[in-house]
């Protein structure tokens, strides 16, 4: 798998770019972030065709460039969970009314579900249901490859925030205990925000989960 990283808007958000080899164009999209200028130029630059975009949770530096990405590739396909899907039209659970800047986009075209094979573009994704930031986060495992986007799950020597609207600290520990940790322990963890950690460093090092 081929994987590029840009780090997108005030909120410096992880948005990964993922294709089966560097060779092809088809490619899928991990949370577009908050301005998806960046990303757009990306893909233009490297002429790629962008199948879907995966949300791992919906709140507003995750989803706010879904507007603008959908109005330049209107075939894009959207997937979200079923417990976040309505957050893209709720700026209070998205955490945008907090922002003073409204945020509402148009409903997701599919919903994830826990232990769901995702296979689009080449590329095969297992999901998992990682409650706790929000009540639908998700992180999305390669077996193949050796990877995992915990999108606000689980950050290198932190979590995610719990004190947002639905959130709760000891769903998220069992979330990432339970799904997380008994990934092998070489496998890559590309977070939602800050650089990419392992299963094994987390374990041995994350102060948050004893």
């Amino acid at each position: 798998m081929k994987i590029d990283q840009l780090i997108l808007g005030a909120y410096e958000t992880n948005c990964y770019i993922l294709r089966s080899s560097e060779q092809v164009k088809d490619c899928l999209i991990i949370d577009p972030g908050l301005e998806p200028g960046e990303l757009i130029d990306f893909l233009q630059e490297h002429d790629l065709n962008p199948v879907a975009v995966l949300l791992t949770h919906g709140h507003i530096d995750h989803i706010a460039g879904l507007t603008e990405l959908r109005d330049k590739y209107p075939d894009l396909k959207v997937y979200i969970h079923e417990q976040d899907a309505v957050m893209l039209a709720q700026p209070f659970l998205n955490l945008s009314a907090m922002t003073g800047m409204a945020y509402e986009t148009e409903p997701a075209d599919f919903n994830l579900q826990e232990n769901q094979q995702i296979d689009l573009a080449g590329i095969k994704l297992h999901v998992f249901h990682t409650p706790g930031h929000t009540p639908g986060g998700v992180c999305l495992y390669s077996e193949k490859d050796n990877v995992v986007f915990a999108g606000d799950t689980l950050f290198a020597g932190s979590v995610g925030r719990t004190d947002f609207p639905n959130g709760s600290m000891p769903q998220l520990i069992n979330s990432i205990k339970q799904n997380l940790f008994t990934l092998p322990d070489t496998t890559k963890v590309y977070p939602g925000h800050g650089p990419v950690t392992s299963i094994a460093n987390e374990k041995k090092h994350n102060p948050f989960i004893r």
